[in-house]
């Protein structure tokens, strides 16, 4: 892991990678709604039911990409590595629209069945706030201009801003909330049918392709631009 923090060799070892997810992400994409689209609706919630293979796919790639972010901020902050900064940097924007869509998807799922777009309930709440915590992170880093200090102070707040994870995973276990609890993953094993469990397998799966494959490129590009800004630094100082 510490060998390919070197920019150079992470360059050279993620060169493939980019094309490869993207490809993944777009056959499991296509797979997923077309078995989305095959399952049977649900007894009581009806064809409201698929709103689920896009809704949790969103929320966990949300938890998910602010993680990747949360750490990568911790490397960038105590070794000072520009790659890890760059890592936290991509992460950030795919991170706010997938928690985004899980909002949006949240309250279109939640109209028909709990009969409200919205409630301050502790998972949809605590979710919101992992959002503004998105928004925050990109606000600041956009608001200081010197990139360093930008990116120090981001950092700090993505570290703070982990805190909130375990609250969203387990608000449904600590308070008594509106929002279900875990049907996927919790003991006993799943709750749900084989027939929902396919297409809700394939669409995380491509949703964490589509995620690795946005953030990759991003922190290629990324490495890319700062490349090109030191050079001209350097050129400017000669010249």
């Amino acid at each position: 892991m510490f060998g390919l923090a070197n920019p150079e060799r992470f360059m050279r070892f993620t060169a493939p990678l980019p094309p490869v997810l993207w490809g993944v992400s777009a056959v499991l994409l296509a797979v997923g709604t077309w078995l989305s689209f095959a399952a049977p609706g649900d007894y009581q919630q009806g064809d409201t039911v698929r709103i689920m293979f896009v809704h949790v796919p969103a929320a966990t790639l949300g938890l998910a990409a602010y993680a990747a972010l949360g750490v990568s901020s911790f490397f960038a902050l105590v070794f000072r590595h520009s790659l890890a900064d760059a890592a936290a940097r991509a992460a950030a924007l795919p991170g706010a629209a997938f928690t985004a869509l899980a909002l949006v998807t949240g309250g279109l799922w939640g109209q028909p069945m709990w009969g409200t777009w919205w409630v301050w309930d502790a998972r949809l709440t605590s979710v919101l706030v992992l959002f503004l915590f998105y928004l925050g992170y990109m606000a600041l880093r956009s608001s200081i201009d010197d990139e360093q200090k930008a990116g120090r102070a981001a950092a700090v707040l993505g570290l703070v801003g982990l805190i909130n994870l375990p609250i969203v995973k387990f608000s449904v276990d600590w308070w008594n909330t509106l929002h279900q609890p875990a049907s996927l993953l919790r003991a006993g094993g799943t709750s749900l049918d084989p027939v929902f469990l396919a297409p809700l397998l394939t669409m995380m799966a491509a949703y964490g392709a589509l995620f690795g494959a946005v953030w990759l490129t991003t922190i290629r590009a990324e490495i890319v631009r700062r490349r090109v800004q030191t050079l001209r630094a350097r050129l400017a100082l000669e010249a």
